[in-house]
């Protein structure tokens, strides 16, 4: 007697939001500005503005640019926005500071946008395992966005999830 093997997550209602899913799609690149000060260290304006002036910005184009000083220099804020002004034309988002920040920025602006209302009154599981970078705060901003519509919502897998919310009747 062999009794039939029934998939009961693939027949639940259960909805995997996956935030890989919504990875932005473009190349990312880090902008150092430390070659372009004296001795790594030392932002000598004139100088400065000379490198600005004279650096291909063409191989920005349409990507997505994290700017930082990767010495102990101390930039003035300035610099950064000079740098961005020479950028703006080309890449398709400038941040200052390193890749992890630029993932986390391009992440929240994609679930502020995101429409959830589908989800409404639905059991949600947010998907755990990635290959793709998905920082830290996108978790956290993902399950503030589906708190406010699904009935539940969990972290993992459907074999194995943490129930994080439940809706109160």
């Amino acid at each position: 007697m062999s009794e039939e093997i029934v998939n009961r997550v693939s027949s639940s209602a259960l909805v995997t939001f996956n935030l890989e899913d919504f990875y932005p799609k473009g190349k990312r690149m880090g902008l150092d500005i430390s070659p372009w000060l004296m001795e790594g260290i030392i932002l000598r304006e004139k100088e400065f503005r000379t490198y600005v002036a004279e650096h291909d910005w063409q191989q920005y184009q349409d990507a997505f640019v994290a700017l930082h000083c990767s010495t102990e220099a101390i930039v003035p804020g300035w610099a950064f926005m000079l740098v961005t002004t020479y950028l703006q034309p080309y890449a398709a988002q400038v941040v200052q500071g390193d890749l992890e920040l630029l993932e986390t920025i391009l992440y929240q602006q994609v679930l502020d946008r995101l429409d959830v209302s589908g989800l409404k009154d639905k059991p949600v599981i947010i998907k755990g395992c990635s290959d793709k970078p998905v920082p830290p705060n996108a978790y956290i901003w993902a399950t503030q966005k589906l708190q406010g519509v699904a009935k539940s919502v969990m972290y993992g897998e459907a074999c194995s999830s943490v129930p994080l919310y439940k809706k109160k009747k």
